[in-house]
């Protein structure tokens, strides 16, 4: 592998693997416990910043409609609990072994302490943003086209690539999957129309951060796996 081109994967696929890696270590030495969010969000911090500043697109080319999008799978995301009511999260398509289960791993400690809320909340809305859109439409979407990725141009379409991409990232999402699956749907094409990665991580953030706000507003911590 040419080393521009390793180069170039590690840009978009390490701050997605380092988060995983370092969520799964928690888990193991202290499972349903977030005490060690701080040290996860320094870690992917100076990730991006160190290995993946040079492949990131901050400038969206039409914001208005991509916070727009965000506003609108934000309802989504909520509108299956709201119309059907919350026991509709745990029916057996949602609650199973396979899925996992709609229940936060946040503890009574945590949701009362303000410094780890307002870090959770800019992590939710500044990093996991661009974690996944570089991981999953900066990265995968094009390597499933071409292993040499940066040949294809950023909102490329071809029909295996942005399903097998849309269905992953509903995998993602446990006991959401189906609203994760209409995310994933909306996100793919809005890279395909705007070709730009920064418009996917505007309208991601501004996902984030009403569901974020709604979390803590209404107690609904579910969301927040």
């Amino acid at each position: 592998m040419p080393l521009k081109w390793r180069s170039a994967t590690y840009g978009y696929v390490a701050p997605f693997v380092v988060f995983i890696g370092v969520m799964a270590v928690e888990h193991v030495l202290l499972p349903n416990s977030q005490i060690f969010y701080p040290l996860r969000f320094l870690i992917v911090l100076a990730v991006i910043l160190l290995v993946s500043r040079p492949y990131l697109q901050l400038r969206p080319t039409m914001p208005l409609a991509s916070i727009a999008i965000g506003i609108a799978v934000f309802l989504i995301w909520i509108g299956p609990d709201q119309l059907f009511g919350y026991g509709y999260r745990h029916s057996w398509l949602f609650d199973n072994a396979l899925t996992g289960f709609a229940s936060t791993t946040i503890s009574k400690a945590m949701q009362a302490n303000t410094w780890f809320l307002a870090l959770r909340i800019i992590g939710s809305v500044a990093l996991v943003p661009v974690i996944e859109e570089l991981f999953w439409r900066g990265w995968l979407m094009r390597w499933l086209i071409h292993p040499n990725f940066e040949k294809v141009p950023l909102g490329t379409y071809s029909a295996s690539a942005f399903w097998i991409v849309a269905v992953l990232f509903a995998s993602e999402h446990g006991p959401y999957w189906e609203v994760g699956l209409i995310a994933g749907v909306i996100y793919n094409w809005w890279l395909i129309r705007t070709k730009n990665l920064a418009d996917c991580i505007l309208a991601h953030a501004v996902t984030n951060a009403l569901l974020g706000a709604y979390v803590i507003a209404s107690g609904q911590w579910q969301y927040w796996l």
